[in-house]
């Protein structure tokens, strides 16, 4: 398994990542939380305008991403994983996470530390931490 970095495509990203975050705290001043916009979106705990806004959001997440690949400014995304439970038991595992973190890495980690949050600053290190314990776990305990 190997992959490559270029930093200019990942500083480019995250750039981006960070005006939409910026974009929506000011224009909004709402908190670009991805599991809390969901959550909301689905649940219809808002109506309106207010679940509108959350869902076009959420919509241009992946619709961001298909024309960024038909535009030829990222490479197609890889095969899905072979080993679907295993996929399906880490996406219940991250969505218990957000909901035990009352939050996710994007709304603590990139909103919520651009706020000097000290909460957020406490689950994201969690987050990292975790996400460091996985790889170690599956690449060199398991194998995979």
């Amino acid at each position: 398994m190997s992959s490559a970095f270029t930093p200019l495509s990942a500083l480019i990203g995250g750039g981006l990542i960070g005006a939409a975050a910026a974009l929506l705290w000011l224009a909004l001043g709402r908190i670009a939380g991805i599991s809390g916009l969901l959550g909301q979106a689905i649940a219809g705990a808002t109506a309106g305008a207010e679940r509108l806004w959350r869902i076009l959001f959420l919509v241009g997440l992946p619709l961001g991403a298909y024309l960024a690949v038909q535009l030829g400014w990222a490479a197609s995304p890889s095969a899905p994983p072979s080993n679907l439970v295993l996929a399906a038991i880490g996406g219940l595992l991250v969505g218990f996470g957000t909901r035990l973190g009352s939050g996710c890495t994007s709304g603590h980690g990139i909103c919520g530390l651009a706020r000097l949050s000290p909460r957020s600053l406490a689950a994201t290190l969690v987050f990292m931490a975790a996400g460091m314990a996985s790889v170690f776990v599956v690449r060199h305990l398991i194998g995979s």
